[in-house]
């Protein structure tokens, strides 16, 4: 046996041997009736145990099952029932010292059983990865041999199959010896390894369907109509197991086990794992975690919350500032998570500058809020952030990434037009319904409609639609244009029914240069099935189209208020933005197989949305006047390990450009950037692609998609060693005209420096500890007191504290 299947059944003992302190009164079977139709029908058993809490656990794994009449029926170690023969047998199940029965009745095992391309050998291939994008579903496939993603051309697959490399692939009269299956078990040489095992069931599919001619099967075959998870839902220990059943549905209503078919995925490894046979194991960090189980293009999910294991015997009672509050809290005591205490006002005070406006406050401004004593004041301040100018420029900056403000694409006149139109719709405080309503309707000489540039750097009718749909509902459907999503219920029909919309767009040419129009009717074509689609927002019906502009249509479906995603997806990216974690994260991954950790509180976000009539400083009031917003990022005792259910604040690696900022501010010494007036800061450049090593360095994205992952805010050692050794840096922090210099003569005082320096670099003034030891450096470097402020200062700027917001 191999180290990892040791290692495998070590895990699998330490977690049964932990369930079984656990006291079970009621051990229940699922099913307790059982009824196999067909020569290969299968069932799988789940056995239940009820602790004395009526918390239900799974005891699959610990069970032992036996077939009382294996003519009949049979059974694996995992529970998994097979029919034989026609007739009723029973399945002994033994566990926790109980014994129960479960009656098997088995029919029409005579009944013969046409093997089909689709529904059979493509869940075979999409199990074991091979026909998936790093196989040989890739562009180029692998070896020569290339199929499509996820069995999304079966047509072309099976000719790859059966008449490509000679047709040695499969061989009808010598079903073992077909490369396919000698290739796939191992028995011939293969780049992938062995994936398929000699004897399991998915060989025996591949076999049959060799055998058998290797033939595409009946086009009016049942197909698959829908999926559910068994249990749906479920409470969970941490390292605690759970093993999922999945039933398909197909279009003559038959139901039938397709767990070992299945593909299966977890959207938080830290929360929960799922193994190939849908054993999800749970984590050792507390929130609620999905898992995924696919097949042929139908999805269902899984949702287990994960509390911690120790219990609070009495919760405390928890102060709420608003609405908020309670949806986060009452989840946490679900988790048994008590949350972190309330930040001071230092740490609100530079979490707020940073979130609001991206600017860090000056000493003056710090020294000023620290000391107001109103009841009020940190309203107050959220109030005086959103009327300054620096809230336009770095939200304008923020938006101009989604919407791809790209000189390169553009010319620079045009992207500046661009940039401008953004940048005054934040100034005007322009609703965000009205803002989508504009970019998506855009028409006309694009000289007097800025907007309408975003068409001439999305110029694809498709990309145009999967752009507009990650930006604006937070969904992805690029991938549904070769083939459905893996991940979602999203198929190529509803990819091209959005590519409609934009197909009739055409950028002419004028005397007054170039302008937008629409002309014919709003419909694609889909490649694979050759049939027209009518223009039709996903999920929703055909557009009734009485305008000559289609997306007229569009633009209403997407602002509506009851539309599914367009407020709940800028409600989840503000909350990104301000918190560090979206409730759904990715934020532009919305998905059914990809929920929000907290649901209600998403709904709710949207609702405020919807209700100021998409005013996004509302929004952004009402996220920062909540406690949760105001936790201190100092864990305790039962938030430590959590970092998905808002119980504390997170540590943020900054934005390239704030952080830029933050350095030249600190130190006094503006940034100089190439072919850009002076005095223009790093939040107000408009062109991402102005050069610049600092901003590349610390991740500003190139605006070449719409996907957020484009910013890269995860650190690195060579963004430490810059701070730590940039010859630049160092220059400012040494500037003759500089903020050290300046301070050093100003203040004679050592303790008066050391709190302008801190209030300078960090926003606060130092503990007790710090200013003595501060103090006392500089005392000891007296001789060269300038310098020695100097290395305090570098010393404050490469502390955690200044390049993370917390």
């Amino acid at each position: 046996m191999s180290r990892i299947a040791i290692s495998c059944m070590a895990f699998c003992l330490l977690n049964i041997t932990a369930r079984a302190h656990v006291p079970v009164g009621e051990i229940q079977v699922d099913p307790v009736k059982l009824r196999l139709a067909g020569p290969d029908a299968r069932y799988s058993l789940l056995i239940h145990g009820k602790s004395a809490a009526g918390q239900l656990m799974d005891l699959t794994g610990e069970a032992k099952f036996t077939a009382l009449q294996p003519k009949i029926a049979r059974v694996d170690a995992a529970g998994v029932v097979s029919a034989v023969a026609d007739g009723t047998a029973a399945i002994q199940i033994d566990v926790r010292g109980q014994k129960k029965l479960v009656t098997v009745e088995v029919v029409e095992t005579a009944r013969a059983r046409a093997a089909h391309f689709e529904n059979d050998v493509i869940p075979v291939l999409s199990r074991f990865g091979c026909n998936s994008s790093g196989c040989h579903g890739g562009a180029e496939g692998q070896n020569g041999f290339k199929l499509s993603v996820f069995g999304s051309d079966p047509t072309a697959d099976i000719v790859a199959l059966t008449k490509e490399s000679r047709g040695r692939r499969v061989l009808y009269s010598a079903p073992d010896n077909s490369l396919l299956l000698l290739k796939a078990t191992g028995a011939a040489p293969h780049g992938g390894g062995a994936r398929l095992p000699r004897a399991s069931r998915e060989y025996d599919i591949l076999r049959a369907w060799i055998a058998a001619g290797a033939r595409p099967g009946d086009p009016a075959a049942p197909h698959v109509t829908g999926l559910r998870i068994e249990p749906a839902e479920r409470i969970m220990d941490m390292k605690s197991q759970q093993q999922l059943r999945v039933i398909a549905r197909y279009s003559d209503d038959r139901e039938i086990d397709v767990t070992s078919l299945a593909r299966f995925q977890t959207n938080n490894e830290g929360l929960g794992s799922v193994s190939l046979e849908g054993r999800v194991t749970a984590g050792q960090a507390p929130g609620e975690v999905a898992v995924m189980a696919s097949f042929l293009g139908e999805v269902a999910v899984f949702r287990a919350m994960i509390p911690r294991a120790e219990k609070i015997a009495s919760y405390p009672a928890l102060i709420e500032n608003n609405f908020i509050d309670g949806l986060v809290f009452r989840r946490l005591k679900k988790l048994n998570i008590v949350p972190s205490d309330t930040c001071d006002d230092a740490d609100f005070l530079r979490r707020a500058y940073l979130d609001v406006i991206g600017t860090l406050p000056t000493a003056a401004e710090a020294r000023a809020f620290l000391a107001d004593r109103r009841a009020d004041r940190r309203q107050r301040l959220v109030d005086e952030l959103l009327r300054r100018p620096e809230f336009v420029d770095y939200w304008a900056l923020k938006w101009s990434d989604l919407l791809r403000v790209d000189r390169q694409a553009l010319g620079h006149k045009a992207a500046y037009a661009y940039y401008r139109w953004i940048r005054d719709s934040i100034a005007a405080d322009k609703p965000l319904d009205k803002m989508a309503r504009e970019l998506v309707t855009a028409d006309g000489p694009i000289v007097e409609n800025a907007a309408a540039n975003f068409y001439r750097v999305v110029q694809k009718p498709g990309e145009r639609a999967s752009t507009l749909s990650q930006v604006f509902l937070g969904v992805r459907i690029a991938c549904a244009e070769c083939h459905h999503h893996p991940f979602d219920r999203w198929s190529q029909d509803d990819y091209y029914g959005m590519q409609a919309f934009f197909n009739p767009l055409q950028i002419g040419r004028s005397g007054q240069g170039d302008f937008l129009s629409a002309s014919g009717d709003a419909k694609a074509r889909n490649p694979r099935s050759g049939q027209t689609i009518t223009a039709q927002p996903l999920g929703a019906n055909a557009a009734e189209q009485k305008v000559n502009d289609a997306r007229l249509l569009l633009a209403d479906w997407l602002t509506a208020p009851d539309n599914p995603w367009f407020a709940r997806n800028l409600a989840n990216r503000a909350w990104a933005h301000f918190t560090g974690r979206g409730l759904v994260e990715p934020v532009d991954d919305v998905r059914a197989t990809n929920p929000p950790s907290n649901p209600e509180l998403l709904d709710a976000l949207a609702r405020k949305l919807i209700d100021s009539r998409f005013d996004f400083k509302q929004l952004v009031r009402a996220i920062t006047a909540s406690r949760v917003y105001q936790l201190s990022a100092k864990p305790n005792a039962t938030n430590a390990r959590d970092e998905f259910n808002s119980s504390r604040a997170l540590f943020r690696r900054l934005d390239a450009e704030v952080l830029l900022d933050m350095v030249s501010q600190t130190t006094g010494v503006a940034e100089r950037f190439k072919g850009v007036p002076p005095g223009q800061r790093a939040i107000q450049l408009w062109d991402s692609k102005v050069p610049h090593y600092f901003l590349k360095l610390f991740g500003r994205p190139i605006r070449v998609t719409a996907c957020e992952c484009e910013r890269n805010h995860e650190p690195g050692v060579s963004q430490v060693l810059h701070l730590l050794n940039s010859p630049q840096i160092q220059a400012k922090l040494a500037h003759a005209t500089g903020t050290v210099n300046r301070l050093a003569r100003r203040h004679q005082d050592n303790a008066e420096l050391v709190d302008e320096l801190y209030l300078t670099f960090l926003s606060r003034y130092p503990s007790a500890d710090e200013q003595a030891t501060a103090k006392r450096f500089l005392e000891q470097h007296g001789e060269r007191r300038r310098q020695a402020a100097e290395d305090l200062a570098w010393s404050l700027m490469n502390t955690l504290e200044f390049p993370f917001n917390h």
